[in-house]
C-alpha cells in the first residue's frame, strides 16, 4: 500500500511536469562541471555552488541513474567523484583510483552513440594530463573533498548527459541486470523484477549515502530460495517510481516534510491540495527568517474548515502520511496512515483545540509538536525525546486516537525533575486526559478547561489550586525569595498529598500573619473556597490526578497572576 501510494504519486508529479526526474535519471547535486571544447580541450571548471544560510550548496543537476555503490569498484555514467571521473587519488590509493578510472570510461564506450558532446570527452581523455590541472583554483578543493563532477560542451547551456540523442541512448541501453519476470506487486503486470531497489536518501539519521525500505541482504531474510528483491517482487519501473518520488518528498527543498524527534514525517495526496503543503508548516517549528509561519498555517487551516475548503472541496482527496525512522541499512516504518484532506485537517484542528490553555501575552497561540515534544526531554533537548514518542504522537492525532500514556508520564516525570509546569507541559497534559476522558465517554467533551474552573471537584485539581495558593501566600510574605515552596515540595505534593500539606498549611499561617489583613482574609477565603471539596489528604495520586494537579496549580497561577496585573492598573488608574 506504502509503495502504490508513492507510485502513484510520482505519476501524478510526471504528468504535470512538476520537477520529478523520468525513468532511467535522478536529480543530483553536481558541484564542479568540466567544460570542454568540441576538440577536448578544457575550457574551465564551473563551480556550481551557490551560499545557502551559512553553506554551500550545489546546482542540482539531471543525471543518468547512479549505481548502487557496493565496496567494489561501481562507476556512474557520465558523473562521478572526483577519482573516478579525473582519475585523481584523493586517499592514498592509487591502484583503486587507476580502476575506477578505467570502469568510468567504459561506461562511456558503452553508450555507442553518434553525438558531439561524447565524442569531446573521448578526445579529453585522449589527451587528459592533470598536471597542468594543478594551477586551477578549484584543483585544492577537489584534491580534499573528492567532489561529485559531470561534464559539459562548450557553448551548451545543457550537460552532455541532458543532449537529446544522449538521453536517447541511455533509455535504450540495457540495464545489464536481467531479472526473471514476474507478477509486480505494485503494478500487477508481468514484469522484469528489480533485485536491488534504489537507495532512499533523506531520513535523518539513516546511512549518508542511502538505505533501503525494501532490502533482503541475508540468507536469514530469504524464502523459497529467492533472492534479493524476488523475494518480494516490484518491477524495475515500479521500483524506480516509488524511490524517486520518496527521494523527491525527503529532499531539502521540500515543503512536504518534517522531522520530530528521529522521525522523518512525508505528507501528500492523491490530487493536488494545500494541506500536503501546509501540513509541514502546521506540525513544524517556524524557520528563524519567518518566525509567525507556524502560527499563520494553524489560523489558515481553522479558516479553511470553517469555509469549507478541506471540507467540502477536497474532502474526499485521499491523504497519506508516512514516518520513517532509520535501522541500520534500513529504513523502519515508524507509522502510516491514510485518511480523507476532510478527516485529516478536521482530526489535527481538533488537536490544536485540545491544547487551547490560559498563556501569557508573550507566548504563542498555537505550539509545534517539536516545541510540545522537547517540553518533555531532558534538558530541553530534541535528542532526548523517547525513540517512538512522535510518531506515537502523531498517529493519535491524525487518527483521533487518546495521546499516548508515554506522552503524559513523560510530561509529568519532566515536571517533576524541574519543578516547572509551564505552557507546553499544561497544554500537553490538558489535552492527554481530555482526549482520554472523551475517549471513554463521548459525553464529556473537556473535562479540563481552557482556563481555572472553580467548579472542578477532582482532588487531584484542587490540590493543585491549594498549593499554587500556598506558594504565593509565600512570595508574597517575603518578596525576593530564590526558592518557594514549589522546588523543595512540589514533586511529594503532587503524588504523596498526605505527607506534605499538613506541614504547608501550618507553614502558610506564619506567611499569612505578614500580610495585610485585607490581603490576609481574601487569601483565607480563598483557600477555604478549595478546601470545601477535599475531605482528607489522599496517600497517593494516581497518574492522571497528578496531571490534574499540575493543571489545576497551573490554572490557579495564571489567575492569581491576572487578577494581581488587574488590580495594579485599576489602582493605577
Amino acid at each position: 500500500m506504502i509503495l502504490q501510494a508513492l507510485a502513484e504519486y510520482y505519476d501524478r508529479k510526471a504528468k504535470s511536469g512538476e520537477g520529478l526526474a523520468p525513468v532511467g535519471f535522478e536529480n543530483k547535486e553536481i558541484p564542479f562541471i568540466i567544460e570542454i571544447s568540441p576538440d577536448g580541450v578544457l575550457i574551465q571548471v564551473e563551480d556550481t555552488r551557490e551560499i545557502v544560510g551559512k553553506k554551500k550548496r550545489a546546482r542540482s543537476e539531471l543525471v543518468p541513474q547512479g549505481v548502487k555503490k557496493t565496496s567494489g569498484v561501481s562507476a556512474n555514467l557520465l558523473w562521478d567523484s572526483a577519482e573516478y571521473v579525473l582519475g585523481v587519488d584523493t586517499r592514498g590509493k592509487p591502484e583503486r583510483v587507476a580502476g575506477q578510472h578505467a570502469a568510468f570510461k567504459e561506461r562511456i564506450k558503452q553508450l555507442r552513440v553518434s553525438d558531439l558532446g561524447i565524442e569531446a570527452i573521448e578526445r579529453f581523455y585522449n589527451a587528459l594530463e592533470l598536471d597542468g590541472w594543478k594551477n586551477l583554483p578549484e584543483w585544492q578543493e577537489i584534491i580534499e573533498t573528492n567532489p561529485i563532477m559531470t561534464f559539459r560542451l562548450q557553448g551548451d547551456r545543457e550537460l552532455i548527459c541532458q543532449r537529446p540523442a544522449v538521453i536517447e541512448a541511455i533509455r535504450s541501453m540495457p540495464s545489464g541486470n536481467v531479472s526473471e519476470r514476474q507478477r509486480c506487486l505494485i503494478s500487477g503486470h508481468q514484469e522484469e523484477i528489480e533485485r536491488l531497489h534504489p537507495a532512499i536518501k533523506g531520513v535523518w539519521g539513516a546511512q549518508t549515502s542511502g538505505a533501503n525500505i525494501v532490502s533482503f541482504n541475508l540468507d536469514a531474510f530469504n524464502s523459497y530460495n529467492k533472492k534479493q528483491g524476488l523475494n518480494a517482487p516490484v518491477g524495475k519501473q515500479a521500483a524506480f517510481a516509488y524511490t524517486t518520488a520518496l527521494n523527491h518528498l525527503l529532499g531539502k527543498d521540500s515543503t512536504q516534510r518534517m522531522q520530530v524527534g528521529d522521525t522523518s514525517t512525508v505528507f501528500w495526496a492523491e490530487k493536488a491540495s494545500g494541506l500536503e503543503t501546509a501540513a509541514s508548516d502546521i506540525f513544524g517549528e517556524s524557520p528563524k527568517d519567518d518566525p509567525d509561519r507556524h502560527v499563520h498555517a494553524v489560523e489558515q487551516l481553522f479558516s479553511s474548515i470553517r469555509n469549507g475548503r478541506y471540507i467540502a472541496d477536497d474532502k474526499n482527496i485521499r491523504f497519506h502520511v508516512l514516518g520513517l525512522a532509520p535501522n541500520a541499512a534500513r529504513i523502519a516504518v515508524r507509522f502510516w496512515h491514510v485518511g480523507t484532506v476532510g478527516e485529516i485537517a478536521e482530526r489535527i484542528a481538533q488537536h490544536f483545540d485540545d491544547l487551547k490553555i490560559v498563556h501569557g501575552p508573550k507566548d504563542a497561540e498555537y505550539l509545534s509538536l517539536f516545541r510540545l515534544l522537547v517540553s518533555t526531554a531532558s534538558l530541553g533537548k530534541a535528542d532526548n525525546t523517547p525513540p517512538n514518542l512522535a510518531g506515537d504522537t502523531i498517529r493519535a492525532i491524525l487518527e483521533g486516537l487518546p495521546y499516548p500514556q508515554t506522552l503524559l508520564g513523560a510530561t509529568i516525570r519532566r515536571i517533576k525533575a524541574e519543578q516547572f509546569v509551564g505552557y507546553p507541559r499544561a497544554a500537553l497534559i490538558k489535552a492527554c486526559i481530555n482526549r482520554a476522558t472523551r475517549y471513554s465517554n463521548a459525553e464529556i467533551k473537556e473535562e479540563l478547561k481552557v482556563s481555572l474552573d472553580e467548579n472542578n471537584a477532582n482532588i487531584g485539581y484542587r490540590l493543585g489550586r491549594l498549593f499554587a495558593v500556598l506558594e504565593k501566600i509565600q512570595e508574597e510574605a517575603n518578596p525576593g525569595l530564590n526558592a518557594t515552596i514549589r522546588d523543595r515540595y512540589y514533586g511529594s505534593a503532587s503524588s504523596s498529598p498526605v505527607t506534605v500539606f499538613s506541614t504547608l498549611l501550618k507553614l502558610s499561617k506564619h506567611h499569612l500573619a505578614k500580610l495585610h489583613k485585607g490581603r490576609a482574609v481574601n487569601i483565607e477565603r480563598l483557600i477555604g473556597e478549595i478546601m470545601s471539596e477535599i475531605q482528607d489528604f489522599p496517600a497517593h495520586l494516581p497518574i492522571a490526578d497528578q496531571g490534574r494537579f499540575a493543571i489545576g496549580y497551573y490554572h490557579q497561577r495564571q489567575h492569581l497572576f491576572t487578577k494581581l496585573t488587574n488590580d495594579e492598573e485599576m489602582n493605577h488608574d
